[in-house]
Order: C-alpha cells, then structure tokens, then sequence
C-alpha cells in the first residue's frame, strides 16, 4: 500500500465483497517488518520495499466455494483502483503460516531490538489515516528521529502505535521521553474519538492515565461497580483502579 488511507479505501472494497468471509485485515508498516525480517531472516519477503503493507485473511467452510475467485477479482480491482500497488495471495496453509509470522513476530522483534514506548490504541476507521499524519508530525517536532513500528487490526480499528529510539540513539536513555510520548498519542487519540486502551486494557502502566482522560464521575461509577462485585478486593487487586 502506498498509505494507511488507501489501506482503509481497501477494507472499504473488500468488505462488500468478501462478507463475513473477511476475518483478518492486518495493516503493517514497511518499518514494522524490516524489522521482524531482521530478527527472523528465514520469513519471506514476497513484496519487498513498500511504505504500508495489509495482510488479509478470508475463510469459508464450503467445501467448494468462489473464495478464491472472489479475493482475486477484489484484489485485481483494488490495484486498478489504486487503492493497492500490487499483491501475492499464499499457494498454500504453509505459505500462509509464513505470511502470519511475518506480522506476528513484530512484537517478538521489537522485544530484541530493545525498549520501546508502546501505545495500545483503537480508533474509528476513517480517523486512523489523519491520526497516523498528526501524530508523526507531533512526535517528530518533539523527539526528532523517532522510528514507528505501527501495525495492528485495521478492520477493528485497532493500532499498536510503538515507538522506538532514533538511529544511534540508546534506547533506555530514549525511554525518558514516555511521558511526553504518551501525552501527544493520547491526546490526538481522545480528539479523534478513540480510546487509549484497546485489546490489552489499562493494567498497571495506564492508571494514571485513565484518571487523566476519564472525568471524577466516571472514576467513582467505576469504583462503586468494582465495589459491589468485589468488596473484597480479590479479583485482579491493583489493576485498573
């Protein structure tokens, strides 16, 4: 893909085409997996040297079905469109294995290439490309050379918006700027009315940033739930609240 806008033009496509058959739809920058090649240089690299990448899966459990036919015909149409500049469909369950690892072992990578200020983020669709735009463009004024390893479910509206240390940089000394990081992230993901917590939650690391962006009320409504389902405080004691 050129941009996250046209990855999002081709989710749009493909779901009036695909239905309820479309069950993965991965967006990845060319970053994200230079560096997951980096660390696992046996995976495969079927369409090297593109700024964006998306990782579509499509199932049906017809023993003969138009699947195929149907993905290639939206995949052909999505190039003619624009909306992709070019395509590789898996010949078989080990090829597709070998295209899920690529996507699966960014974390993996991420975890040898040294710390990073990690976001777990879910935003509408449409608002992800200009939050994308807004947020490099912020992050860069603030800590200049910053890398991106974004990647995350697209058709949920889900990011994992990570950011590592510049070129040269070490990486602990480039953890001192996680605060200012999450404060532009966070910020941008509220204005675009998204949530700063997605598939992993608050936890620990983001309390105080839920009393940051949730107002006293909500606080309380949430501490009286908790206090009614668990008076005791034995359920997952110091998480969250």
């Amino acid at each position: 893909m050129s941009d996250p806008g046209a990855a999002v033009r081709l989710l749009r496509e493909l779901k009036p085409a695909l239905g309820d058959r479309l069950v993965g739809f991965e967006l990845m920058s060319g970053f994200s997996l230079e560096l997951s090649r980096k660390h696992h240089p046996a995976l495969p690299d079927p369409l090297p040297g593109n700024p964006w990448y998306v990782l579509i899966q499509a199932d049906d459990s017809a023993t003969e079905s138009p699947l195929g036919e149907l993905l290639q015909d939206a995949l052909a149409r999505a190039i003619e469109t624009g909306a992709a500049s070019d395509a590789t469909i898996a010949q078989s369950g080990e090829q597709a294995k070998d295209l899920w690892a690529l996507r699966e072992n960014i974390a993996e990578a991420q975890r040898r290439e040294g710390p990073n200020i990690k976001h777990d983020i879910s935003l509408p669709v449409s608002m992800i490309p200009l939050f994308l735009d807004e947020a490099a463009a912020a992050l860069v004024a603030a800590i200049p050379g910053v890398n991106f390893v974004t990647f995350g479910h697209l058709g949920d509206g889900n990011l994992h918006y990570n950011l590592a240390a510049p070129d040269g940089v070490d990486a602990e000394k480039f953890m001192a700027n996680a605060r200012l990081a999450n404060r532009i992230v966070h910020d941008l993901v509220t204005a675009h009315g998204g949530s700063i917590s997605a598939e992993h939650g608050i936890g620990q690391l983001k309390r105080e940033e839920l009393v940051h962006y949730k107002s006293a009320v909500e606080i309380d409504l949430m501490r009286a739930i908790k206090a009614s389902l668990d008076p005791a405080g034995t359920m997952n004691p110091g998480k969250v609240l």
